[in-house]
């Protein structure tokens, strides 16, 4: 089958958050995986449409390139001519979307006219594939649609293209990774979209559109990016408003956990890292933590356990929960290492603490990738202390870098950490359930205890650290497969349908 997937987000070419983490592998991975009981293989190169932002910097070089007319309800014409670039990304065709009066701005997300620009990458990419198969090419069978900003892909297929022979015999798998963000289009800006109320796609006393809702009863499947998450989403209190619909859907949502890309992400390969280290052999891990300490200004021989964080400045990832426990967790004698940026009110918190104690607070107020890979390394515990997490990539990273994390006990953490307090001679990391300063703290506390004890054995910390970077999230073994097979039952229920 040839599949086609259409985001807002794709590393390493544009990303906000873990979406374009997600976009970029599993595009890489699908060509090359099996899953022998769907009884499907995906076609290679798989298609990534992105939109052509101001700041994704194109190649060098001539790039294949074709114009199409796409239905624009803001163009004086009702049309507008977009340009498709073909670039060949690592694994996949990135199809990035040209027009400048949408895309050529500063910032990928939070412009007031977002469901018109992002409506233009969709039916961009609907025109490309469009012209593919016009010239020759297979024509799509499957849509990869991720996260509000390509609801308006869902509505295409469903209205003018309806019957169109390439577009309207697609099946549609959408991929939440934030059910957080909706999309909501109130009815006064329902023109951006070219929908207006009793027009067949939204009902004639609508107050406007949750895009995200659309593309869950349109999608013939519906996935987030854990069991764990996909379960918490069907109750009140983390289905952000979407608990019926989701439930409404039946089999028809599941949980896929996230993967991890085994080459990106190896300590043993890793250029950043003042020293390689693996699992068979972590001496190297020593010389990446005292690299660590030296660049934050911290004393290399100190044996105080360091804690690392990264992240987005939000209390959904719980960072107001380490500004409030930081206090204890330093008096206790550990050192924290947070880089993140964000929420001003959480910032100004932990830059005070690094002030006033500059040996055990370091504050990076940056994105630094290279600096996230030696915090990773060079930490001794990882914190993820979130208030919910759809998957999380962090704690996945911090195993593989022997780096047990403390999390709090949630969503894709869950499925991905299995907690040594509960489970003595079994963990790979330590969890907790509150979402307090306090719960945050006493786990901790506990992870310290086995640290500072340095004891033998499988209650161990050299046990803990063993066990976590052991554990397998590669793409090709796991979510890959598990995707191939929701491929099948989407394109099964469509012919059915």
């Amino acid at each position: 089958m040839r599949a086609a997937f259409i985001a807002a987000e794709c590393e390493p070419w544009a990303k906000a958050g873990g979406l374009g983490d997600v976009v970029d592998a599993l595009a890489r991975a699908l060509p090359r995986a099996t899953a022998p009981a769907a009884g499907v293989t995906v076609e290679s190169p798989v298609d990534v449409f992105l939109p052509l932002y101001r700041s994704v910097a194109v190649p060098a070089g001539a790039h294949p390139s074709i114009v199409v007319d796409v239905p624009d309800p803001l163009a004086a014409g009702g049309t507008s001519a977009v340009r498709v670039l073909s670039i060949e990304g690592d694994g996949y065709r990135l199809r990035l979307v040209d027009h400048a009066p949408a895309f050529d701005r500063d910032g990928i997300y939070g412009h007031p006219d977002d469901p018109w620009r992002f409506g233009i990458l969709c039916r961009a990419a609907h025109e490309a594939l469009r012209a593919d198969a016009a010239a020759g090419e297979r024509p799509v069978d499957l849509l990869h649609v991720h996260d509000w900003h390509t609801g308006p892909s869902l509505l295409d297929r469903a209205g003018r293209l309806a019957r169109d022979p390439v577009i309207g015999r697609t099946a549609a798998v959408l991929t939440i990774h934030n059910l957080a963000y909706h999309g909501w289009v109130p009815r006064a800006d329902l023109g951006q979209l070219g929908l207006s109320p009793g027009d067949g796609l939204v009902a004639r006393n609508a107050a406007g559109i949750d895009l995200l809702w659309d593309e869950i009863e349109r999608a013939e499947l519906v996935n987030t990016v854990s069991p764990g998450f996909a379960a918490e989403a069907l109750t009140p209190e983390l289905g952000f408003g979407l608990d019926e619909t989701l439930r409404a859907k039946g089999d028809r949502f599941l949980g896929i956990l996230n993967g991890l890309d085994p080459v990106l992400w190896d300590p043993a390969t890793d250029g950043v890292l003042a020293a390689p280290f693996s699992r068979a052999d972590r001496a190297g891990k020593a010389e990446c933590r005292a690299d660590l300490l030296r660049r934050v200004g911290f004393d290399p021989h100190d044996p105080a356990a360091v804690l690392g964080m990264i992240g987005r400045l939000d209390p959904q990832k719980g960072f107001d929960l380490l500004a409030a426990a930081a206090p204890r967790i330093i008096d206790g004698g550990a050192r924290i290492v947070v880089q993140a940026n964000g929420d001003p009110a959480i910032a100004a918190v932990l830059r005070r603490l690094a002030t006033r104690r500059p040996y055990q607070v370091a504050f990076i107020e940056r994105f630094d990738r290279a600096m996230a890979r030696r915090i990773y390394a060079g930490s001794d515990a990882f914190l993820m202390p979130s208030r919910f997490e759809p998957s999380g990539q962090g704690q996945m990273i911090a195993l593989r870098y022997g780096t047990p994390p403390v999390v709090r006990w949630t969503g894709g953490l869950r499925d991905s950490v299995l907690d040594e307090i509960a489970t003595p001679g079994r963990g790979t990391g330590f969890a907790f359930t509150d979402a307090t300063p306090a719960a945050l703290a006493s786990a901790v506390e506990e992870a310290l205890e086995r640290f500072d004890a340095r004891a033998s054995g499988p209650t161990g910390w050299d046990a803990i650290v063993d066990r976590g970077m052991a554990v397998d999230f590669d793409w090709l073994t796991g979510s890959a497969p598990a995707y191939l097979a929701a491929y099948r039952r989407a394109l099964d229920i469509r012919r059915a349908a």
